[in-house]
C-alpha cells in the first residue's frame, strides 16, 4: 500500500510540474493511470 501510495503522489507531482498545455496533462494522466495500474497488478500478483 505504501508503494501505490508512493506512486500515486510522485505521479502528482510530476503531472503539475512536468505538463505546460492542455495535451501535455492528458499525457501525464495516461501515464499516471498506467503506472497505478501496474502497481496494482503487482500488488493484486504478490497476494
Amino acid at each position: 500500500m505504501k508503494i501505490l501510495l508512493s506512486l500515486v503522489l510522485l505521479i502528482g507531482i510530476t503531472a503539475i510540474s512536468g505538463c505546460g498545455t492542455i495535451e501535455g496533462a492528458g499525457k501525464d494522466i495516461q501515464s499516471g493511470g498506467s503506472a497505478v495500474s501496474g502497481a496494482a497488478r503487482s500488488v493484486k500478483e504478490d497476494m
